[in-house]
């Protein structure tokens, strides 16, 4: 069997989820400093995946570190975090770039916006689940932030406070807009969900030699195949 080569796998894991946590706490600060609500802080859907990035890459860099098979269940928070954050990556870009989204800090964007979605939709790509996701894991890409959604929403009809303009019935021309904006976001989910989960469907690539770990029917012209990582 062959493996990917571990130490790049776990220091690149160890360097984001490190530089993601210290962007969070950096505009954390901000918040302090502002008296903005720590509650409202933690109710914007970026700072939560970020958050939810950083300690799955850390529990991942720690699994590859230590050689630990992959398991359903970690497979599926994987691709939830993959899901989530891509899904913060392409909703502020398209959708929220051009907006006043508070105090944030410009690194700080950068990192929780653009870097960590990519790094970790990248992880995804370059490392797939050894063992093939089934296809109902889609429903469970789109469990987080569907919830999260509700949450807003209806924290969002007691207090006032909505962390993004289309959950604000009075910015996007009432209930009926909210309710278009939640349809499409839904949709763009599933497809979303559908296509993580599809990549992870695929077998790890060989990249390191492991020819003492070859059988004897292995041996033959016949090895060509792929094998799981």
């Amino acid at each position: 069997m062959r493996r990917a080569p571990v130490i790049p796998v776990v220091v690149l894991r160890l360097a984001v989820a490190a530089l993601g946590l210290v962007a969070l706490a950096a505009q954390f600060r901000v918040t302090l400093v502002n008296d903005f609500s720590v509650v409202n802080f933690f109710s914007y859907f970026t700072n939560l995946s970020n958050l939810l990035a950083v300690v799955v890459l850390t529990v991942g860099a720690v699994r590859t570190a230590r050689g630990t098979p992959d398991t359903r269940a970690w497979s599926l928070a994987r691709a939830s975090t993959v899901v989530a954050l891509v899904f913060v990556g392409l909703v502020f870009n398209l959708l929220l770039a051009g907006l006043d989204v508070g105090a944030v800090i410009p690194w700080v964007n950068v990192v929780v916006h653009m870097l960590v979605p990519a790094v970790v939709l990248v992880d995804w790509l370059v490392l797939p689940p050894e063992g093939r996701l089934p296809w109902r894991a889609v429903a469970v890409g789109v469990v987080f932030p569907v919830a999260y959604s509700v949450y807003s929403l209806v924290r969002g009809a007691v207090v006032g406070f909505y962390p993004y303009p289309f959950y604000d019935p009075s910015a996007v021309g009432g209930a009926g807009g909210v309710a278009l904006y939640l349809l499409a976001l839904v949709v763009a989910l599933v497809v979303l969900s559908t296509l993580v989960v599809a990549l992870g469907r695929r077998r790890r690539p060989q990249t390191e030699a492991g020819p003492a770990e070859a059988g004897p029917a292995e041996a033959g012209p016949t090895e060509a195949g792929p094998t799981q990582g």
